[in-house]
């Protein structure tokens, strides 16, 4: 079962996540982390981003899982997307991550909040502990509708908890950080917002947090304000349920022993990002960017007879050569009379459609593949030879990419030296550097393939 790790909101704790842990189980194993300042957890541990995403991410590491999830609620959502980031990055030595859920996330941006309110909620905190009837107030400013007895108390008691350094620490700092520049992140993202919410609602979760995860949707929770763990934890819990079953079940996953190879100091931080984004779950309902819906499932046709994947946990190799080719990339080569790639995949597979369809598209390849293959179009029978010969290089080549396959085919050339004294060879060797006679030209790397060579 997949592991979900979860950041609590402001004036919470892990304890919110309890009624999702219900929810959700067998389906998901919630783990709730307490932030610095939060819980049981001391505010001595640091309650900068920076702090709280090293202890989340201490925490991950010691659990052991190598297949996880980040949940974030508001403040926990910051620090979600860091953690989420700097794995991505390769730079926390993590791997594993599959997706990432964001409740009513606060953003890398500063945080929008009103001034007066701000003032209101650091004066709480200025003498001590935040008194009763202010920890009232502010879950009741927080939910659409009274919360039952047993909740509202133990949310309440949460409030009164807070250590008020990690309170004022984050209304005066942490919300107002901007780590806003970091690039987009490919990991999938499910964006929660509540239909009352204020300033974190759905049209802000817009403005400031999907464009930082191209590869998110956004859904609203009726009847929530901002406590949606405590408010709506079914409805909740139906979403993020749905969410894993499209995104996560049925794609590989790296074997236990490879990931922990990957996430150890034999493996570079550059290599450990870039196998981080091939080992991520394709959307099968995603719209192709440079082919046509009809184009891109003769080309997964194709995909099947050239690379016969086991198992029902597939990589969609079409899906990754689509967007290979919407990227520009490639491995350079291209062979003497044929046009550009993605125009020769379109007219390729607008030939290979008619047998794809009928059923007929095993003995069609054996046609094309000895340059015997007749058909009107805009490639003759020794254009349509050369790229399936060229179509097939970038399926297997996509299908090797991914390092569940080569777990399956036991490579580990990844694990060349990291980033300590065994430094890898292209590194103590300049390889990855001009010379000074070189001209300065754009260098393309791709995260399902290696770019090299000139056309021929």
């Amino acid at each position: 079962m997949i592991t979900a790790f979860c950041l609590h909101a402001l004036g919470a704790s892990s304890e919110e996540f309890a009624l999702l842990r219900s929810e959700l189980a067998g389906d998901l194993d919630l783990i709730g982390i307490d932030l610095p300042g939060f819980g049981r957890s001391p505010a001595s541990s640091g309650t900068t981003v920076e702090e709280m995403a090293v202890l989340v991410e201490r925490a991950v590491g010691a659990s052991g899982v190598t297949e996880w999830v980040l949940v974030g609620h508001s403040m926990g959502g910051k620090v979600a997307t860091v953690v989420a980031d700097r794995t991505m990055s390769g730079a926390n030595g993590l791997f594993g991550l599959r997706a990432v859920v964001l409740l009513a996330a606060s953003p890398l941006s500063p945080e929008p909040m009103d001034d007066e309110r701000r003032r209101t909620m650091l004066a709480w905190a200025a003498d001590g502990p935040i008194a009763p009837v202010h920890a009232e107030e502010f879950v009741a400013a927080n939910t659409a509708s009274t919360l039952s007895p047993e909740r509202h108390v133990t949310a309440v008691q949460d409030v009164e908890r807070t250590d008020p350094r990690a309170w004022t620490d984050w209304l005066t700092r942490g919300s107002r950080e901007d780590w806003s520049a970091a690039a987009p992140n490919p990991v999938p993202a499910l964006v929660l917002a509540g239909a009352e919410d204020g300033d974190l609602d759905a049209d802000a979760q817009r403005a400031l947090t999907l464009p930082h995860w191209p590869d998110s949707e956004l859904h609203v929770v009726d009847g929530a304000a901002h406590l949606l763990p405590w408010e709506q934890p079914a409805a909740v819990a139906a979403l993020v349920r749905d969410f894993v079953h499209r995104r996560l079940v049925g794609s590989p996953v790296v074997p236990v022993d490879h990931a922990r190879v990957i996430a150890s100091p034999r493996v570079s931080a550059r290599t450990r990002g870039l196998l981080a984004e091939r080992a991520l779950p394709d959307d099968p309902a995603a719209a192709p960017r440079a082919l046509t819906d009809v184009q891109l499932q003769t080309l997964r046709a194709i995909a099947r007879v050239v690379v016969p994947q086991p198992g029902d946990a597939q990589v969609d190799l079409a899906l990754r050569v689509d967007a290979q080719l919407a990227a520009g990339l490639g491995d350079g080569w291209r062979p003497d009379g044929m046009p550009a790639d993605v125009d020769a995949y379109r007219a390729a597979l607008d030939v290979l459609a008619a047998p794809a369809r009928d059923g007929a598209l095993d003995r069609a390849l054996e046609a094309v593949a000895v340059g015997r293959y007749r058909a009107d179009g805009a490639l003759d029978a020794e254009q349509l030879r050369a790229w399936f010969e060229d179509a097939s290089v970038d399926l297997v080549k996509q299908w090797l990419a991914h390092p569940a396959t080569m777990a399956a085919i036991d490579f580990d050339g990844y694990a060349n030296g990291g980033d300590g004294v065994r430094k890898q060879g292209f590194q103590l060797f300049a390889a990855d550097t001009r010379e000074a006679w070189e001209p300065d030209a754009p260098t393309t790397t791709h995260p399902t393939a290696p770019t090299t060579g000139a056309a021929r």
